[in-house]
């Protein structure tokens, strides 16, 4: 009986841009249903890691990438970068068919650029992808819309989650990794530590055929896990590992941190600079994020039952939970989130920018003590914003952990993640 297949948010994406490019690459960690949803729409699939046939295709696309193509269309090509010519030879087949929708190709680590010889503008274009939010995974109920509190913030008037403390903590260990859907509880929290183990086993050495330590690769994950969701400089990560492994260098952290990333592994969060006349300096620095935060509860070996003893790291984890939705709900209108923070102390846990300018200021609070801090931060400034004369957010929204959502005398949305949905 085949499984069911749960609708993603990049579904429709994935259908617009497949009319208007000849071909899709969709990009995002390994295990996060890429091939999956684009098996959803290809009418051929070629798998370049077949265990049966992948020393073939290699030999195939050194002599001859175009036969590979060969299929009906649309053709999925997953795990494209194992053989980075194939990147060239789609690009060319697409021009000569000049028909959109002609391939998809899927990855989980960023190709070696040097083996690519065209960027492939207005032939392919890119679709990133990350695990399932909590309303793919039908943990949110979707009653707030996050489209609607840009568009129409003052129609917001309540909400209410069923999604418990403790179900949200296992939510977190668990991660948005679709296998993990399928399993019982128990079960289900040994994606994210499986997941970590390949990492610092195989994948952070395969990535670019350099030979990674993985007891320094995992050292590296536990240290990033324990500054989540902060401004910690990678001198702190340095030193942090330096204790345990004396050996460790600057240069060889950045080799780690740089195979990571081509991961998809670490997913940092930039700062937003807006023009701000002030004393006080903002801080440039990217905020520390994995693509999921049972990357990081797995690292540091957290069950959901120690993470509600531990509300200091529930917190953060938490924030990365909210990043991760955020990215996610918002694909579908070209969402990106960076964070405002500056030396006099203000800050904003997330800056949510849609395409066409308008942004959202948004604070993370698990409990509902923490939610007038919150709202403190986001009418402070916003205030300053205005002062500046720049343009004011379409929004101020803070996320919780909690039961019950609702709209402040002061216009602020109070939303629980367990009702979220695009």
């Amino acid at each position: 009986m085949p499984k069911e297949y749960l609708p993603r948010i990049v579904d429709a994406l994935l259908g617009d841009y497949m009319e208007a490019f000849g071909a899709v690459q969709i990009r995002g960690p390994k295990w996060c249903g890429k091939t999956t949803t684009a098996e959803q729409r290809a009418k051929s699939v070629l798998k370049m890691q077949d265990p049966d046939r992948a020393a073939e295709y290699r030999r195939l696309a050194d002599f001859l990438p175009s036969r590979l193509l060969e299929g009906e269309t649309p053709r999925l090509i997953d795990e494209w970068q194992t053989a980075p010519v194939l990147w060239d030879a789609v690009r060319t087949a697409v021009d000569a068919r000049d028909e959109p929708g002609q391939f998809i190709l899927t990855g989980s680590s960023v190709a070696d650029s040097d083996a690519v010889m065209h960027t492939g503008t207005g032939r392919i274009s890119t679709l990133s992808m990350y695990p399932m939010s909590l309303f793919e995974s039908k943990e949110s109920n979707g009653t707030v819309s996050l489209k609607e509190l840009f568009e129409a913030p003052e129609r917001f008037e309540g909400a209410r989650s069923q999604l418990t403390v403790q179900g949200l903590a296992h939510a977190i260990c668990r991660g948005g990794w679709p296998a993990s859907l399928r399993r019982n509880p128990a079960a289900s929290l040994l994606i994210a530590r499986s997941y970590v183990d390949t990492i610092c086993e195989s994948d952070a050495s395969r990535v670019d055929d350099v030979s990674r330590r993985p007891q320094r690769v995992r050292a590296l994950l536990r240290s990033y896990a324990r500054n989540l969701s902060t401004l910690a400089a990678n001198t702190t990560i340095l030193a942090d590992v330096k204790a345990n492994d004396e050996e460790m260098t600057e240069p060889t952290l950045y080799s780690y941190l740089a195979a990571l990333k081509r991961l998809y592994v670490i997913d940092d969060v930039p700062a937003w600079s807006p023009s701000i006349r002030s004393v006080h300096a903002m801080r440039a620095t990217t905020k520390k994020e994995f693509v999921d935060p049972s990357i990081a509860t797995a690292a540091l070996g957290l069950s959901p039952d120690i993470l509600l003893g531990d509300p200091a790291t529930l917190g953060f984890v938490f924030e990365c939970l909210c990043i991760r939705d955020l990215r996610v709900l918002s694909t579908a209108f070209g969402g990106s989130v960076s964070y405002y923070h500056d030396r006099s102390g203000l800050e904003c846990d997330a800056v949510l920018h849609r395409s066409d300018g308008t942004y959202a200021l948004i604070e993370m609070k698990l409990g509902s003590r923490e939610i007038e801090e919150g709202a403190s931060h986001l009418l402070r400034l916003a205030d300053l914003l205005k002062e500046n004369g720049l343009k004011a957010p379409s929004s101020l929204l803070v996320l919780t952990g909690g039961e019950f959502g609702y709209r402040t005398k002061d216009g602020i949305s109070v939303v629980p993640i367990g009702c979220l949905r695009d």
